[in-house]
C-alpha cells in the first residue's frame, strides 16, 4: 500500500485516542489501556496492523528516549551517591529471583541451561511500564520509586553480559578465544569517546545550536543526539537505552539540559504509547490457545515466585509496609530485555523454537498483568493500610525546595547572588547562551530554555518551587509568562520586575502583588547621594528619599484604577503629583523645626 505509513499512523493514533482514554476512566490505567489497543488491532484482534516485529522494533525507541530523560535528571554526583542501593539491590533482585525461578524450574524437570537463561531472561522487569507507573503515580521521590529506580537500572546493566552469556552454553557457541576480549575493548572504546565527547563536542555543539535561535533545529538536534548514541552502542553489542542514559547522565550539569528534557518529552510520551500497543500486539494467542492451561500456569507460577521474592526484599529494603506490596507488584512482569535474551537463546540453540514462542508469551502476558495487579491493590491492599493509621502529609522532596528565576541579566543575577549566599537553592532559566556560559564560569546553576514555555517551567520543576521571579528583560514575554504560570501553577507566588510604569500596572492586572521597578529604588538612592552632594545632611536627604518612595507608591494606588482611561489617567496623575509637591513644601518646614534630630 502506497501511503501505508500514514494509515498505519492513523490506526495508531485513534486506538490510542478512543482506548486509553476509556481505560484510565475505568481507573485501569493508561499503560493497560495501551496494551489493549494493541490487542484490539493486532493480528489476534481486528487485523488492522500485520507488521507486529517493526513497529515493535522501532517503538523501542520511546524505551531509549526513557532512559535519556533519566540520565538527564542524574548529575554524576548523584549518580555515585546510588551506587549502593543500585548495585547492591539491584543485585540482590536478579540474583534472588533468577535462584527462585532456575530452582523452579528444574525441580519440575528442565534442563538446567534453559532454567537457567529463561531464570535470567524473567528476572529483568519492564522498565517502560515501571517507570511510566511510577511517574503517572507520582511515586518517583517515594521509597518505592528509589527502590524500584535502581533495580532497574542495575537490570539495564545486566541484561548485557546476560546476553554475552547465552552463545557459551549453547550448541552454536563460537569458539573465538579472545573474541571476547577485542569486543570488550571495543566497547570500552566507545564508552570512552562517548565521555570525551559529551564534554568537548555535545555541549559546544549545543551552544553553537542555541545561538542560532532556531528552536526546530534545537529539536532536531536533540533527536540525532540520542539517534546516533543508541545506534553507536547497539553497533557494539550494548543496549541502546544504557547507552542513551549514559549519554544522559553526561549532559545532567549542562545548561541545556531542562531544554532538551522539554523537546524531547513529547516524542518519549508518543513512543512509549506506541511501545506498549505493539506489545499488546505481539502478543502470540495462537501459542497461547494451543496450549492455554499451560502457559496460564506458567504465568502463575511466575507471578507468584517473582511477587514472593520481591516482597522479602522489600522488607529487607526498608521499604515501609504500607508499599511493600506495591513495590513487589511494580517490578513483577517480565521485561523488554527478555525478548532479547530469549531471541539469543534461540539463535544459541539453547531454546527450542516452541520454548521461546511460549517464553515471550509469558512475559508478554505478565505485562498485562501488572496493571490489574496495581488495580488490587489499590482496591484490596491499599485501604487497610489507611485504615490501621491516619493520612500523613505529603512528603516533599528536599531537592524541590527551591525559587526559580526566569531571566539571568543584570538583575536576575543580583537576586541570585543574594539568596545563593542565604542558603537558597535556585534554578535558573535564561536563553541566552553567551550570558549562561559567563556566569557557569562562577559557579552558579543556569539552565537554557526559554522560560516563557510552561513545559520548560514544569520540567524545572514549577509545580513544588516556593517562588518564580520573573526578571525578564522583555515586557511581553515577561506578562506572557505570569499568564501561563498563573493558569498552570495558581499556587506559586510570583515575584516580577516591572520595568516601567504600564508594565507594573500590566502586572497587577494579574494578581501579581509583589513588584519592584528595576531603576527605582537605584535611582532613589542615588538621588540621596545628589541631595547630600548639594548640601544637604544624610539624615534630611535620606528622609526626603523615603517620602518620596512612599509617596509614589501610593500615587501609583491611586491612578491604578484609571490607567487605562487616557484622561482620567493624567488627571489621576496630576493630581498626585500636586500633592506630592504640597507634602515636599510641608516637610521642608517640619525639617528645618526638627534640625536638633539630624544626623550626619
Amino acid at each position: 500500500m502506497e501511503h501505508s505509513l500514514l494509515a498505519n499512523a492513523v490506526v495508531y493514533l485513534a486506538a490510542a485516542v478512543l482506548i486509553v482514554p476509556i481505560a484510565r476512566k475505568l481507573g485501569l490505567g493508561a499503560v493497560l489501556g495501551y496494551l489493549l489497543a494493541g490487542i484490539a488491532i493486532g493480528p489476534w484482534g481486528l487485523r488492522l496492523i500485520e507488521e507486529v516485529e517493526d513497529i515493535l522494533h522501532f517503538s523501542e525507541f520511546g524505551v531509549v528516549l526513557l532512559l535519556f530523560l533519566i540520565g538527564l535528571e542524574l548529575e554524576p554526583k548523584r549518580l555515585w551517591a546510588m551506587r549502593q542501593p543500585i548495585f547492591g539491590s539491584g543485585a540482590a533482585q536478579v540474583l534472588g529471583v533468577a535462584a527462585a525461578l532456575a530452582g523452579a524450574a528444574m525441580l519440575a524437570g528442565v534442563d538446567w541451561k534453559v532454567a537457567l537463561i529463561g531464570a535470567l531472561g524473567l528476572s529483568l522487569s519492564s522498565t517502560a511500564i515501571a517507570i511510566a507507573t511510577l511517574d503517572e503515580r507520582n511515586l518517583k521521590d517515594t521509597p518505592t520509586g528509589t527502590a524500584a529506580f535502581s533495580i532497574l537500572l542495575f537490570q539495564d546493566i545486566a541484561a548485557i553480559p546476560m546476553i554475552a552469556v547465552v552463545p557459551l552454553l549453547g550448541v552454536a557457541a563460537v569458539n573465538e578465544a579472545g573474541g571476547g576480549w577485542l569486543r570488550a575493548l571495543r566497547v570500552a572504546l566507545v564508552i570512552g569517546a562517548l565521555v570525551l565527547s559529551g564534554r568537548y563536542l555535545i555541549r559546544p555543539a549545543l551552544r553553537a545550536i542555541a545561538k542560532s535561535g532556531l528552536r526546530e533545529i534545537f529539536t532536531a538536534f536533540s533527536l540525532l543526539l540520542v539517534i546516533a548514541i543508541a545506534l553507536l552502542m547497539q553497533s557494539v553489542g550494548l543496549s541502546m537505552a544504557l547507552g542513551a542514559f549514559i549519554a544522559g547522565v553526561l549532559l545532567a550539569d549542562s545548561e541545556y539540559r531542562h531544554a532538551l528534557e522539554t523537546d524531547l518529552e513529547p516524542f518519549k510520551g508518543l513512543l512509549l504509547g506506541l511501545f506498549f500497543i505493539a506489545v499488546g500486539m505481539s502478543v502470540d494467542f495462537g501459542v497461547f490457545l494451543a496450549q492455554p492451561w499451560l502457559i496460564l500456569g506458567l504465568v502463575g507460577a511466575f507471578l507468584v515466585i517473582k511477587i514472593g521474592v520481591l516482597y522479602l526484599l522489600a522488607r529487607r529494603f526498608a521499604i515501609p509496609a504500607s508499599q511493600q506490596a506495591l513495590f513487589a507488584f511494580l517490578l513483577s512482569q517480565g521485561g523488554e530485555f527478555a525478548f532479547v535474551v530469549f531471541g539469543a537463546a534461540q539463535a544459541a540453540r539453547v531454546f527450542t523454537e516452541h520454548v521461546a514462542a511460549i517464553l515471550i508469551v509469558v512475559v508478554a502476558l505478565s505485562m498485562v498483568c501488572t496493571p490489574l495487579l496495581l488495580i488490587i491493590h489499590d482496591k484490596l491492599i491499599a485501604p487497610r493500610f489507611r485504615a490501621k493509621t491516619s493520612r500523613e502529609a505529603d512528603a516533599i522532596d528536599a531537592n524541590d525546595e527551591h525559587v526559580i528565576i526566569a531571566g539571568f541579566g543584570r538583575f536576575g543575577q543580583i537576586i541570585g547572588r543574594l539568596l545563593t549566599v542565604n542558603k537558597v537553592r535556585l534554578t535558573v532559566l535564561d536563553h541566552d547562551p553567551d550570558q549562561i556560559d559567563l556566569v557557569r564560569k562562577f559557579g552558579s546553576k543556569v539552565f537554557y530554555g526559554d522560560a516563557t514555555r510552561i513545559d520548560l517551567l514544569h520540567a524545572a520543576g514549577a509545580a513544588h518551587a516556593r517562588a518564580l521571579v520573573v526578571a525578564i528583560d522583555d515586557i511581553d514575554d515577561s506578562l506572557r509568562l505570569v499568564d501561563a504560570v498563573r493558569l498552570a501553577f495558581p499556587a506559586l507566588p510570583i515575584m516580577a520586575r516591572a520595568r516601567n510604569v504600564t508594565h507594573y500596572y500590566d502586572l497587577m492586572d494579574r494578581g501579581v502583588t509583589i513588584i519592584e521597578r528595576e531603576t527605582f529604588e537605584s535611582a532613589l538612592m542615588l538621588g540621596r547621594q545628589v541631595l547630600q552632594q548639594l548640601g544637604f545632611d544624610a539624615y534630611r536627604a535620606r528622609q526626603a528619599a523615603q517620602k518620596f518612595r512612599a509617596m509614589n507608591l501610593k500615587a501609583l494606588a491611586q491612578v491604578y484604577p484609571f490607567y487605562k482611561d487616557q484622561e482620567q489617567y493624567v488627571s489621576a496623575a496630576k493630581q498626585a503629583r500636586d500633592e506630592l509637591e504640597a507634602m515636599f513644601a510641608l516637610d521642608a518646614e517640619a525639617f528645618e523645626a526638627e534640625s536638633q534630630q539630624r544626623w550626619d
